[in-house]
């Protein structure tokens, strides 16, 4: 009997948790006075080469997003190089959100005329790995060429030959007329995931544990449309339109879930499968804000799906758990890096991150 395909990955992972930054991190970061001593403080990690190489074109902010996309592009390489033959489609498949996420950011900021510069910054990239990390996908020069391209069609046309463009050109006389970028995002996002959905049907292995990792992000989404809906009083229809299919929140249930008063009511219709969901209620009834809901949505999943991806080691599941771990560490650091530049409270911005409350 020959051994696992992931007994090197689980080195690996072994190998790479310490590269992720401490629990107890966060706490002097987000106690941080402001973006220089945010900076100060991951000179000292794992993120130091980062920064000091990003430090020689950006500044500020600038500085910050590039050395932690840069970092987090690297640490996805590294887990597709350890994938398995068989395993390596699915990983590939996943870490397309990311290309999924760069053309976002391009086609709105075409929309919204933003500056080259500025677009560029938030890439999920680095310098000679493709952002999605496909054989084939789109690297950091090609990213910059469309970003250069005069308009948002031209950026559209553009992205066909990286498999874009029956998802974009069909909705493109659509947004002529109303010039609302949501469709086109959209598509993208339903397109990926049914694709990997897909994928994950094909993998041979614990796919099981993999496909309810990918529904329960699916699921976590839509309860957020649910709030955010309500929120803002949209009919059902609309809402079903944005719907995203594949979680284990059906269709089917939406109408009679949404059928209540405001967002207080759909979080008691929500609240047996998602209990975590009454902690947003005092924050929205105090300020009307949605970000406690979606806090506590996020670490809810993150702890269900670490507990089961870790029973499975010795497989793809290991690889998994870093990809969700690194995750967690961008959008928390990016959460501290925003919360500095807008003025958050230290008290607001620690409630928000996720990895300390693990």
């Amino acid at each position: 009997m020959g051994g696992s395909p992931y007994a090197s990955a689980l080195g690996r992972f072994k190998a790479l948790t310490p590269t992720l930054l401490p629990r107890d991190a966060f706490g002097p970061l987000g106690q941080a006075r402001d973006l220089v001593e945010v900076a100060g403080l991951l000179e000292r990690t794992t993120y130091g080469p980062e920064l000091a190489a990003a430090g020689a074109t950006y500044e500020g902010p600038a500085r910050l997003e590039v050395a932690i996309n840069r970092l987090f592009v690297h640490r996805n390489h590294l887990l597709l190089q350890s994938a398995s033959f068989a395993g390596k489609p699915l990983l590939q498949a996943y870490l397309r959100r990311w290309d999924v996420q760069n053309i976002g950011l391009i086609l709105s900021a075409k929309a919204e005329a933003r500056p080259l510069a500025e677009a560029e910054v938030f890439l999920v990239s680095s310098r000679e790995i493709p952002a999605g990390l496909l054989s084939g996908g789109i690297s950091l020069d090609e990213y910059r060429a469309l970003l250069a391209l005069p308009s948002l069609e031209a950026v559209t046309s553009g992205l066909v030959k990286f498999g874009f463009g029956g998802v974009l050109l069909p909705l493109l006389e659509g947004y002529r007329a109303s010039h609302d970028i949501f469709p086109l995002i959209q598509a993208l996002d339903k397109e990926y995931y049914a694709r990997l959905l897909e994928q994950a049907k094909f993998f041979q292995g614990d796919e099981w544990v993999i496909r309810e990792f990918l529904r329960s992000e699916i699921d976590v989404r839509n309860v957020l449309l649910l709030l955010k809906g309500k929120d803002a009083e949209l009919p059902v229809d609309e809402v079903l339109a944005r719907f995203l299919d594949g979680g284990t929140l059906t269709r089917d249930r939406v109408s009679d879930l949404y059928n209540v008063r405001g967002v207080a009511e759909l979080v008691g219709q929500l609240e047996p499968r998602y209990p975590a969901l009454t902690e947003g209620l005092a924050p929205y009834a105090a300020q009307r804000s949605l970000v406690a809901f979606e806090t506590a949505l996020t670490r809810e999943r993150a702890v269900t799906e670490l507990r089961r991806l870790k029973s499975f080691p010795l497989s793809i599941c290991i690889l998994f758990t870093f990809l969700l771990l690194s995750e967690l560490e961008r959008a928390d650091l990016r959460k501290v890096v925003y919360g500095k530049l807008y003025g958050v409270s230290s008290e607001e911005l620690g409630r928000s991150l996720i990895l300390p409350r693990l």
